[in-house]
């Protein structure tokens, strides 16, 4: 049997598609666009594994399939270069950051290519290179210049809002800003310094330098937004990391909170995205109150979505990180408060809003006035209230709030009852609305109505005001690290001020090392006259959400170098129609970009305001570990002995299931012990030891990580894995009776540390790239997650091979006839058609891989070689694997690249049955098929059946006694 050479043909066409320019697109056409991309990847070290390629193969087949439909489409990729990972390997090596970046993108860019992906490679864009970055300044230098205007309820350019001040001043301004921007009038702005200007305007710009709490780790060396700290350490390592004060620049974010939250409606977007993005926004309605402090001229502002429930406050709670927090402290609650809070504000925000079981806190001495009833109430301090969600201050209710219940029962607080009905609750927390009790001005009206009320009554005393507030905050824009973009703002007498757009890019100077100063300063604090006209330059770095939160629109027109890309050409090109990607990104990522989107819209840039149309978030591809069991060997006394030579002795898989089952014979365990005790006596006598075993089923016995690639199908190769690490050379392995060693397997995150890890350069070696995409499609639904397993790979390769030989003889010869389908073999072909073509719509892409099978199957099966059937098929099996399908297509006699024909016509009227096959059975046993038209009388089919020669043979010369036709189903004669 000819075989596929598919390391021959897939080599063939890819270097064929790139001298060719195949999947080049054109920034202008008269055909539909359709615009796919996918995350780009960090070029980490480790290259690729199996489970990144997952996203990348899907929208690859949408890419081509769209091509096929007569679609101009753009798909392009690059790397988000800029990263810890590359600027850790500096600080340990000495080697520039870009030297370990630009040698990981080649590798990943080998890796990429070899899976075939129908990228437009002329597109490519690498964040750490100053021809990209250029632009990420000079859109940071558009975000400084810009404020947001509520009225417009858009950014405008900053010279709008200093024309207001000069005419108006500030009252009558609808701006977002900081709470505490002064208000003046515009005699007072006009008499200001241009100094004393530029501070004010920091209260609006949509990025500005401000003191903010931070996640800070100084084993990394930089600041840590929320989404890289998990359980009080980085995502990164596992580093510690404390909240501290520091001067940040800070992206207004928050300005755009209600557009954020209100075009997620629009998005074709799964509902769980939408709601994890709905929920950090966190909007909510409520008022604001003020509580004095006793005998103390502060005033507390506590937000509350809740003031129908004011009657019921009996303490208030302050975050630990609360400005006044050593002002309220009384001097007999100063050593407890202290220690409780150098303890909390080390835990990260995310960690503290998780921990709803935790109940911890303490009294700082002091105490408010309840502004409806002036009750004085009790001043806490507890880690559960964030300094940066509304004012850092809680009014707690425990008979109407879950976490204040469990607080006040912890410490022993009061709980008051404000709604009726909740007098006979063992948790009076688990009714929220009804009639008001014990509310004073607010009892007996319903507590819907009775929040109005409160606030009204709030905002006439001068107490209180209606106010909308978003648990989102503004975004941390600084990293205290070298391997970044570096900011374009200097600074004079301690403001801001931006380089002139001439001088982009700001590049990143040379540095001795990679790591802060020993004053603690930034990298960039290492560098030579670091300086712009004599004054010193921002020594942080953007993070890396900075150059994401653009690079699709790069990618429309990346060779410009006069914008970061043309008006034209970006509403040419207009939103992304796909995006792939995963979940981890939802609430980082995904809302910086739309964010920036929705900036470079409102200033006239773009003509779209969402990035991203459609996303799907791809599930991941899970690790599917092996494990080979090993025998704690112990002395006589049962410990571990680590003074002696140790030898590694490993039962396989069934051995050790029918111990743990207690199943072993009494044959096969003396069997076991004995073939393990004379290993050993080898051991010992080689080493000088004494090892045995005496009971092999009271034996300790501990699951190991085998690294998978000495494992196929579970049975380990034992060389393989003697030579695989040197403690193992003299390894005692016990396989099962039919001498093969079994390896137990879970299904775990893919890890290095736990050896499952897969590269698919060994998979398209093995296999080749065709099987590797149709493959990962074939696992399972492309938004679940689904184990990585090689045992079923087999399969796929198989099917390849069987496609080879519907076009060729075993012999290895072209046997494709331009003979005329029947009428089967089309129904075959326009049913896969159909099934393909709607499964990509629908990117359900693994049931199509098994309708082509199936396809293939029947094909094979029916002896199908033709022309008219088999140039379709390659057709719709191209986007899934082009490689064998391009050359099948040529070796039809086609002269173009397949990804230049039109995706084949589905004809239902292929699929209409015209005639039935009915079973013939003469007394009930069946003698023959006959087939005849659906529309056949009764009459008719009686008539040909009995005239038939193999019916008339069975009747022997009788005349039967009755025929039974029943329609489309059987026919029976009964003699």
């Amino acid at each position: 049997m000819a075989e596929y050479n598919f390391r021959e043909v897939e080599k063939k066409w890819q270097k064929v598609w790139a001298d060719q320019h195949i999947y080049r697109a054109d920034n202008q056409s008269g055909k539909p666009k359709f615009y796919a991309l996918d995350m780009f990847p960090y070029p980490s070290g480790a290259g690729l594994h199996v489970g990144h390629p997952l996203g990348y193969i899907a929208s690859d087949i949408v890419s081509r399939y769209k091509r096929l439909k007569g679609f101009n489409v753009l798909h392009p990729i690059g790397f988000d270069s800029f990263g810890l990972p590359a600027e850790q390997y500096a600080i340990q090596t000495g080697q520039h950051p870009a030297i370990t970046t630009e040698q990981n993108i080649a590798r990943y860019k080998e890796q990429l290519k070899n899976i075939g992906f129908s990228f437009d490679w002329e597109r490519e864009v690498q964040t750490h290179t100053p021809v990209y970055y250029r632009w990420t300044q000079w859109i940071f230098m558009q975000l400084f210049n810009s404020w947001y205007n509520k009225e417009t309820d858009k950014a405008e350019p900053v010279e709008s809002l200093v024309a207001l001040f000069e005419a108006q001043g500030n009252e009558t301004v609808q701006a977002e800003c900081d709470d505490d921007t002064p208000l003046f009038s515009a005699g007072e702005w006009n008499s200001w310094s241009p100094e004393e200007q530029l501070k004010v305007l920091l209260h609006y710009r949509l990025t500005f330098p401000s003191e903010a709490v931070v996640n800070w780790c100084t084993a990394l060396g930089t600041v840590l937004a929320n989404d890289e700290v998990k359980d009080g350490v980085s995502e990164r390592g596992g580093h510690p990391v404390e909240r501290k004060k520091m001067k940040q620049w800070m992206m207004r974010i928050t300005a755009y909170a209600d557009r954020l939250l209100k075009n997620l409606q629009d998005l074709d977007w799964s509902e769980p995205m939408k709601d994890m993005q709905t929920n950090w926004i966190g909007k909510s309605f409520g008022c604001e109150l003020q509580f004095k402090v006793d005998k103390s001229d502060r005033v507390l502002t506590a937000f509350t979505t809740r003031p129908d429930t004011i009657y019921g406050v009996t303490f208030m709670v302050i975050a630990p990180e609360h400005e006044w927090i050593d002002e309220l402290t009384t001097p007999g609650q100063e050593p407890v408060v202290k220690e409780y809070v150098n303890a909390a504000v080390n835990r990260s925000e995310r960690e503290r809003q998780m921990d709803v079981k935790s109940v911890t806190g303490v009294f700082t001495g002091s105490y408010a006035i309840n502004p409806f009833n002036q009750e004085p109430i009790p001043i806490w301090v507890a880690d559960y209230v964030l300094a940066g969600y509304g004012t850092g201050v809680v009014m707690a209710v425990p008979s109407s709030d879950d976490r204040d219940y469990r607080f006040a029962k912890h410490f022993e607080l009061p709980v008051r009852l404000v709604i009726d009905g909740t007098q006979d609750m063992e948790d009076p927390t688990e009714k929220k609305h009804g009639i008001m009790i014990n509310s004073g001005i607010l009892d007996g009206m319903d507590s819907k109505k009775a929040v109005q009320k409160a606030i009204e009554h709030a905002e006439k005393e001068g107490f209180g005001k209606a106010k909308v507030n978003f648990k989102m905050r503004d975004a941390v824009f600084s990293r205290q690290r070298y391997w970044g973009e570096p900011v374009p703002a200097y600074f004079k007498d301690d403001l801001p001020y931006l380089i002139e757009e001439k001088e982009l890019p700001l590049e990143l100077p040379a540095i001795d090392q990679y790591r802060p100063t020993e004053t603690g300063e930034p990298p960039l604090g290492r560098a030579k006259d670091w300086t712009y006209k004599g004054y010193p330059i921002e020594l942080t770095t953007m993070p890396g959400w900075a150059a994401s939160s653009w690079y699709f629109l790069r990618y429309m027109d990346p060779g410009n170098d006069q914008a970061f890309a043309q008006k034209e050409v970006v509403d040419y090109w207009g939103q992304v129609d796909l995006y792939l990607g995963g979940t981890e990104h939802a609430t980082g990522h995904l809302l910086y970009s739309r964010f920036w989107n929705m900036f470079l819209f409102d200033r006239g840039w773009i003509g779209h305001e969402e990035p991203f149309k459609k996303l799907i978030n791809q599930g991941m591809i899970q690790g599917r570990s092996n494990f080979v069991y090993r025998v704690v060997m112990q002395d006589s006394a049962g410990e571990d002995n680590k003074t002696v030579k140790t030898p590694e002795v490993f039962l396989s898989k069934g051995i050790v299931d029918r111990i743990e089952k207690s199943n072993l014979t009494r044959a096969e365990k003396e069997i076991i012990e004995k073939l393990v005790n004379e290993r050993l006596g080898e051991f010992n006598a080689k080493n000088g030891t004494d090892w045995t075993i005496k009971s092999i089923d009271s034996a300790k016995i501990s699951p190991m990580h085998v690294d998978v690639s000495l494992v196929n199908n579970d049975v380990l190769d034992t060389e393989a894995f003697k030579n695989w690490r040197p403690e193992l050379n003299e390894a005692i392995i016990i396989p099962e009776a039919d001498q093969t060693y079994l390896c137990g397997y879970e299904i775990e995150k893919m890890s290095k540390s736990k050896y499952n890890v897969v590269n698919p350069d060994d998979i398209i070696d093995r296999y080749g790239a065709d099987t590797l995409r149709l493959y990962e499609m074939f696992l399972g639904p492309l938004e679940q997650f689904k184990p990585w397993n090689t045992n079923g790979i087999d399969g796929v390769f198989k099917f390849l091979r069987k496609l080879w030989h519907l076009f060729h003889s075993n012999e290895g010869e072209f046997i494709v006839t331009d003979d005329a389908p029947s009428p089967q073999e089309l129904k075959i072909l326009h049913k896969t058609i159909k099934k393909a073509q709607e499964d990509i719509e629908n990117y359900s892409f693994n049931t199509s891989v098994s309708e082509f099978m199936i396809c293939v199957n029947e094909l094979s099966a029916l002896k199908c070689h033709k022309r008219g059937i088999l140039q379709d098929l390659v057709v719709i099996i191209s986007p899934y694997a082009p490689h064998i399908a391009e050359e099948l297509w040529h070796k039809l006699g086609n002269t173009d690249s397949i990804t230049q024909t039109t995706f084949p016509e589905f004809n239902a009227s292929f699929l209409v049955e015209s005639e039935h096959e009915y079973p013939v059975s003469v007394n009930g046993k069946m003698r023959a098929k006959m087939s005849f038209p659906l529309d056949m009388p009764k009459d008719d089919i009686e008539k040909q059946v009995l005239a038939s020669e193999a019916i008339q043979k069975w009747l022997d010369g009788k005349s039967p006694k009755k025929v039974i036709v029943v329609p489309k189903k059987i026919v029976n004669v009964v003699v």
